[in-house]
């Protein structure tokens, strides 16, 4: 999809960014009437699939960071997957997310063999979030039948990237990384971390610049959760109103973006995640990964908010849409 014009050409994102009350339901309506105007009442609907905690990055705050030593390790066996994907996937998934740990052996082992499997088997359209890999890697999953690339930034300041990061990660690295991908034929989505410790709101701005300046198909925003097992366990959680507030700038910056509403949002306020979809969201994500590892997956805490199938479709329906049953792009 061409980029379209946004509505607002000189949009105060300083602005806006801390509305509340009645100024920030007239920042929800622009936004709702953005994502209706460029993809109707529709929602798209995700699975995702976490194959692997391993990972060889070690970000301030993430419990899956290499120097947790109290995470028990799992890679999902590709064949487990493929089952479950061809035989027990809930009907209302268009799309997969298979998604790890900075873990080039998963990719190699899991990630490959399952999206040739899931090419061969299921119409799903197919988006990995693998972190930064090498260009013959990023090659290798494109052959394979994936089309959608997840890589955030998480924060778009350079200093405060370093200081959130492993020892000698580089914003200009994960950027690159957006313009290879996008020029090698992915369809390519980033985000930001609302609330992440040592952010200022002039951080977040030139944060929401960068990615609406970037060549994404799709941004995305989590609140900041402090991690139970990260350095920051003991910072305060982001703002539900500061998290919604970026999804609405989001879409009305870049109106043909996909932009999702994450489980996280669960955790930080009753609603949040349907007001996310009311806010601008026109993507909802049901989670697939096996009970018995999904604990392990240690974004922020092991008391998550599994979002399945039937609490999907009731926040979509809470805020007034309905279930897509077109992919997020088509496949090629």
């Amino acid at each position: 999809m061409a980029p379209l014009q946004s509505p607002l050409p000189n949009l105060d994102t300083r602005g806006w960014l801390r509305a509340d009350g009645a100024r920030q339901e007239e920042l929800f309506a622009l936004a709702q009437a953005e994502r209706i105007r460029v993809f109707g009442a529709e929602v798209f609907i995700r699975g995702v699939l976490e194959v692997s905690n391993f990972c060889r990055q070690n970000c301030s705050y993430c419990g899956m960071r290499r120097d947790n030593r109290s995470l028990d390790r799992y890679r999902i066996a590709a064949d487990t997957l493929i089952d479950l994907l061809v035989h027990h996937r809930p009907a209302s998934i268009t799309d997969i997310n298979i998604q790890a740990g900075e873990d080039p052996v998963a990719v190699r082992e899991i990630v490959l063999p399952l999206i040739r499997a899931i090419r061969a088997q299921t119409p799903l359209g197919i988006s990995v979030c693998l972190g930064t890999l090498s260009p013959r890697e990023y090659a290798e999953l494109r052959k394979a039948g994936a089309s959608f690339y997840i890589i955030k930034l998480e924060t778009g300041d350079a200093g405060h990237y370093r200081a959130m990061n492993s020892p000698g990660r580089d914003l200009t690295k994960r950027t690159d990384a957006i313009r290879h991908l996008a020029a090698t034929g992915w369809a390519v989505s980033s985000g930001l971390i609302a609330g992440l410790p040592g952010q200022t709101d002039e951080m977040l701005v030139a944060t929401l610049d960068l990615l609406a300046e970037l060549p994404l198909a799709g941004n995305s925003v989590s609140p900041f959760i402090p991690g139970t097992e990260t350095p920051l366990a003991e910072e305060a959680a982001a703002a539900p109103s500061l998290t919604l507030n970026c999804v609405a700038l989001m879409r009305l910056r870049n109106p043909e973006r996909i932009i999702p509403a994450v489980s996280a949002m669960n955790l930080v306020g009753k609603g949040t995640y349907a007001q996310a979809i009311r806010a601008g969201a026109n993507l909802a994500t049901i989670n697939l990964t096996p009970a018995e590892v999904r604990g392990d997956y240690l974004l922020y805490t092991r008391d998550r908010y599994i979002m399945d199938e039937e609490r999907v479709l009731t926040a979509i329906d809470d805020a007034g849409c309905r279930a897509s049953a077109g992919q997020l792009i088509a496949r090629d």
